[in-house]
């Protein structure tokens, strides 16, 4: 039997001796997954992630600089269109 997503995400961080991720994290990499997702292929969306943890910049802030970018390539003003 497979394991839910909060199951495998558990069992892969203790195999690779990582802390935990939170419930917060899991919400803005998804995010982050979904903003590059929509800004060009769907297979950039793990890389973006990748690329994000590899660089040490903290998730809420790639969250950011992922969607300057989506809206400067996309001319969208993105989620604070309807402020």
């Amino acid at each position: 039997m497979a394991l839910d997503t909060r199951g495998w995400l558990d069992r892969f961080t203790t195999a690779l001796g990582a802390q935990p991720i939170t419930d917060e994290e899991v919400e803005n990499l998804l995010a982050l997954a979904g903003i590059a997702a929509h800004a060009s292929e769907r297979k950039a969306a793990p890389v973006t992630c990748y690329l994000a943890a590899r660089s040490g910049v903290p998730i809420p802030d790639a969250l950011a600089i992922a969607q300057q970018l989506a809206d400067e390539i996309t001319g969208s003003g993105g989620p604070h269109d309807a402020d």
